[in-house]
């Protein structure tokens, strides 16, 4: 099992990355949200320069912050920078697009963005299209290539693998029909993995692949309880409670309309039956009713995933923490995580929620050390 960090891009994580790199964790791929965080590509750069062997990269970006040859040549660069440690994580951007007020990426667009950026790496040439907009109503048709890649400015002479996020079937079909590697947001209790790993298969075998043979990325948040304190406990939710709320409300989403909050059944079969009517609970755990559509995300999305918002507090139950985090006796963690394992997760990320390096330290003497 490889052991990873998350966490919003912040500018100064490099002081507890570089703190976790000699405890064993190989991989940090914060969130790239650019109204919440410091700017995604600025922060793993000062974090490979910091690190001898961490992997990194953003956890995840999308294809509406930046045009891919852009996305392709930061992930370059990053891979020139920490010598074939760069990983490109992206989807839909439900959380950078929604701190904007605005929805996210279609599924068929990620796969363009993927495309482009994976010929791109490959020094290949890539058709790129612009236009069809009101900034430019004529669409252009064009190809795109790097045009200098050994004068090292950027390394694609080193592997940069995708690892693609999924919520919702649709794109964890693609993340497993494209991917090199897979992500999964809160996928813990052993039905709702299941239910993801299901669709990564799905997606896989429909391109003739190994399901077997993509990379799983669980990013989850962890907490041991002191004596006396039980999961419905406010201070465990404010330990993971940011976490709960904002993975399963990605997942909600993914079944139901941004817009209407109408089910969308064409996006997928149901979530399994004994965590379904919890986890869409969380659909509308970010709205606020009487604030107009042009500024509510405003107030929706302070202190998103950082901050503990108690009126997320009748959603978060005992058994949606179960659901999506890593809750319990360092041994009862251990045995989630041996059974992950045995699903197909090859890695387990956890966002420090309270102070990182006690995390970290945490993390590391009760459950790395003795896995």
């Amino acid at each position: 099992m490889d052991w990873g960090l998350t966490y919003p891009a912040h500018i100064h994580s490099w002081e507890w990355v570089s703190y976790g790199e000699p405890k064993g964790f190989s991989h940090y791929m914060p969130y790239d949200t650019q109204c919440i965080g410091s700017d995604i590509y600025q922060t793993l750069a000062l974090v490979l320069e910091h690190t001898k062997t961490m992997k990194v990269g953003p956890g995840i970006t999308n294809p509406r912050s930046r045009i891919a040859p852009v996305t392709a040549n930061s992930m370059a660069t990053l891979n020139e920078i920490g010598t074939g440690r760069a990983i490109l994580g992206i989807s839909t951007g439900n959380t950078a697009r929604r701190t904007l007020g605005m929805p996210a990426a279609k599924v068929d667009e990620v796969r363009e963005h993927v495309e482009i950026c994976r010929a791109m790496f490959k020094g290949d040439e890539a058709p790129y299209d612009e236009g069809g907009d009101k900034w430019m109503e004529k669409k252009r048709h064009r190809y795109v290539k790097f045009l200098n890649p050994t004068g090292g400015f950027i390394n694609i002479e080193e592997e940069i693998p995708i690892y693609i996020a999924g919520s919702g079937p649709r794109m964890l079909q693609l993340a497993g029909e494209i991917g090199d590697g897979v992500i999964l947001f809160g996928a813990i209790g052993e039905s709702f993995l299941d239910y993801c790993m299901e669709h990564v298969k799905i997606g896989a075998e429909k391109a003739g692949r190994n399901p077997k043979d993509l990379y799983i990325l669980c990013m989850t948040a962890y907490y041991i309880p002191k004596p006396g304190e039980k999961l419905g406990d406010e201070v465990v939710k404010v330990a993971v409670g940011p976490f709960v709320a904002s993975s399963l409300n990605l997942t909600a989403l993914a079944v139901v309309n941004y817009e209407t909050k109408q089910m969308a059944t064409a996006k997928g079969e149901p979530l399994p039956a004994d965590v379904r009517e919890g986890i869409m609970s969380f659909a509308d755990a970010y709205a606020v009713e009487e604030m107009g559509i042009e500024k509510r995300h405003l107030k929706l999305y302070s202190e998103y995933l950082l901050g503990w918002k108690k009126e997320h507090s009748p959603l978060v139950t005992p058994e949606m923490i179960n659901t999506s985090t890593l809750v319990g006796t360092a041994e009862e963690i251990r045995d989630t995580v041996h059974r992950m394992e045995s699903q197909g997760v090859d890695q387990v990320m956890i966002q420090p929620i309270l102070d990182p390096n006690e995390t970290i330290d945490s993390f590391h003497e009760n459950i790395m050390s003795k896995y």
